[in-house]
């Protein structure tokens, strides 16, 4: 008899789970990415070097603060709002005919969007990704736009590739703020509602029940934290993520922006060319030991060249400080010498230091001249002579004139 086969069960919790999202994701990026290869391997269309993802819970002020994030990031391009996305044409016609709009219309359109030549150098997408689906997709399109960057960066059309920067940018709200203005643009666009009914100027707004019941208003605010802004967080260990303290007034939320949005070079240059600047300093590391550096100096000037510091401080109370006075007002003192003095660099030094120590900023520059001394009348040679001219820039902080009224 053949030998009996004993199959031991395996337990369920050691089989691997199927990611469907991540399956369901890569099959909508595969539909969606082959509507657009075409335009883009034939060069009729790129894809936005940088791509601003904006989440926010309802209220957060995502619309209020979208064009101060576009010009914190230099980008011109008009926002992809989502929503807006499913009521453009394309989806209206989908729903018309009686189908569901899904994740498959969306990033479909989205990546159509995305391929519009003002989107070039960078734009932003406002509700999106939503889902862990969508979340995948993000992932899968930067991992296309890399392969796309490395098949082309050595061919002529390398510059329509550069290496993508995606940022993911969450507006932060508590839920009370939240709640209080969702509640705040209901009752707005009701009163301009009855506004333009009563005068027949305007145009009606979408009046949503969300925006005009509190319970309602609350539970959008969980969903959102429970749901999207949890799949959001799984982005942070992918890109670049940054989270806004948006509860503040505007002024306070725009400076967080403008914090938040300063520029990197790291992040947004190629590396092959961080590699190679990487080793200068950056100004910020030379201003923080600046102040220490001119006194040692000042000092070594007292120290060892006496005489010449001497000479120079007499210099700067006969020339400069003369021009300076009479430039108050506008804070800036232009002064050309001929004194042999500055012939020496370490006087022009000299000079710019104690300029810089009393709160001046001061520059110096060397202008050779060749000055005529005399005609050789045998020859009918120009005989010159080198008079050069120093001149220093001092800049300052001029005095304001109040007029009365």
């Amino acid at each position: 008899m053949p030998p009996t086969m004993v199959t031991t069960p395996v337990p369920l919790s050691s089989v691997p789970a199927v990611d469907t999202a991540a399956e369901e994701a890569l099959a909508i990026f595969d539909a969606a990415w082959g509507d657009i290869s075409g335009q883009v391997e034939a060069g009729k269309g790129y894809l936005p070097r940088e791509i601003i993802w904006l989440g926010g819970a309802p209220g957060a002020g995502k619309g209020t603060n979208t064009n101060f994030i576009l010009r914190a990031r230099g980008i011109s391009s008009e926002p992809i709002v989502t929503s807006s996305l499913l009521e453009s044409p394309e989806m209206k016609k989908i729903k018309d005919s009686g189908n569901l709009v899904g994740d498959r219309e969306v990033v479909g359109l989205l990546f159509q969007r995305l391929l519009d030549p003002t989107n070039l150098h960078g734009v932003l997408i406002d509700g999106f990704p939503r889902t862990r689906t969508q979340v995948e997709c993000v992932k899968l399109l930067y991992q296309k736009m890399l392969d796309l960057r490395h098949q082309h960066r050595n061919g002529p059309r390398a510059e329509f590739f550069p290496k993508p920067l995606f940022q993911i940018v969450v507006l932060s709200v508590e839920e009370k703020d939240a709640v209080e203005r969702q509640l705040k643009r209901g009752r707005q666009i009701i009163a301009s509602n009855a506004r333009v009914r009563e005068t027949g100027i305007g145009t009606l707004q979408e009046e949503r029940v969300t925006d005009l019941n509190e319970d309602a208003c609350r539970k959008r605010y969980q969903v959102f934290m429970e749901k999207t802004y949890t799949v959001l967080l799984s982005l942070r260990q992918h890109f670049h993520f940054h989270v806004i303290n948006a509860s503040g007034d505007i002024a306070s939320v725009e400076r967080a922006i403008a914090h938040e949005f300063q520029y990197q070079s790291s992040l947004e240059l190629d590396d092959e060319t961080v590699d190679a600047i990487h080793h200068l300093p950056l100004a910020s590391d030379i201003v923080v030991n600046a102040r220490q550096h001119l006194v040692r100096r000042l000092d070594s000037y007292q120290r060892d060249h006496a005489v010449l510091f001497r000479q120079v401080i007499a210099a700067i109370e006969q020339e400069v400080l003369p021009v300076i006075t009479l430039h108050a007002i506008t804070g800036l003192a232009k002064i050309a010498s001929e004194n042999p003095l500055f012939a020496n660099p370490l006087a022009r030094t000299m000079l710019v230091d104690v300029l810089s120590e009393r709160g001046y900023r001061a520059s110096a520059i060397v202008d050779p001249r060749e000055v005529p001394v005399r005609f050789d009348m045998a020859t009918g040679a120009i005989v010159c002579e080198k008079r050069p001219r120093y001149r220093f820039e001092v800049h300052f902080s001029g005095s304001t004139i109040r007029r009365g009224v």
